[in-house]
């Protein structure tokens, strides 16, 4: 896309509209995944002892599939008109979707992988198995930390936060709370990581409202509403993008 070429209306509705239902679809998809693999995350011994569910975490594998497709999107269909605010933060916010997809499609493996052990019980003792799916989902529980909870106030906080303040697509008061939001959310990744604060925790909750509003309101305002007749779209030359 040319930087200086104005970008017509329907195409920014289009991009906007198809840009605000992919985040619409990452909600969709990944607090449903989170609660359906809570069996095995709880108990992880007593999954594999047990019978059943194995549908049940197939399926939320299969929504972070989904949630995967939907984070790439996010950052690719977007990333056209956010790069003439700067194409180095741009590109940084689709490498950040892909680590975080990367941190999810681990987790994935690391569920699908129980259910296997759970579904094969003559691969190993009992006790074997248990303790070998305990590891598995302390690898979930760690992904979901590094990704959603320190990767994600990085890409979705701070560098889609500055790019719509910048770009002007949505409101700018709007767009500050991804400045706020990143912020909080990489400080209590940080936190938790090192043991300060409970990883999952009240504390990393309450981190985590801001960045879940401010991802809400990046789903419904574009699909809504659409882009604001920002001048990046209009193409003025004042509105080209800066190397940072």
């Amino acid at each position: 896309m040319d930087y200086h070429r104005p970008v017509p209306p329907e195409e920014s509705r289009r991009i906007a509209q198809t840009f605000g239902a992919l985040y619409l679809i990452t909600f969709a998809t990944s607090i449903p995944a989170l609660w359906l693999y809570q069996p095995v995350l709880d108990n992880p011994a007593g999954y594999i002892a047990g019978t059943g569910h194995d549908n049940r975490i197939l399926l939320g594998a299969f929504l972070e599939l989904l949630l995967i497709i939907a984070n790439i999107g996010t950052a690719v269909v977007v990333y056209p008109l956010l790069k003439r605010v700067s194409e180095i933060c741009a590109l940084g916010y689709v490498t950040a979707r892909l680590i975080e997809s990367t941190f999810i499609l681990v987790g994935i493996l690391t569920m699908v992988t129980v259910v296997t052990l759970q579904r094969n019980p003559s691969a190993g003792s009992e006790a074997t198995l248990g303790s070998i799916a305990y590891t598995l989902a302390a690898m979930k529980d760690w992904t979901f930390l590094l990704g959603p909870g320190f990767v994600v106030g990085v890409g979705n906080g701070l560098l889609l936060g500055y790019l719509m303040y910048r770009s002007e697509l949505v409101p700018r008061r709007m767009a500050m709370l991804g400045l706020i939001a990143g912020p909080l959310i990489i400080i209590t990744g940080i936190a938790a990581m090192f043991g300060l604060i409970q990883a999952g925790g009240p504390v990393q909750g309450l981190a985590t409202a801001p960045e879940f509003v401010w991802e809400l309101l990046l789903g419904i305002y574009p699909l809504v509403w659409g882009f604001k007749a920002a001048p990046i779209l209009r193409g003025d030359p004042g509105a080209t993008p800066s190397v940072v």
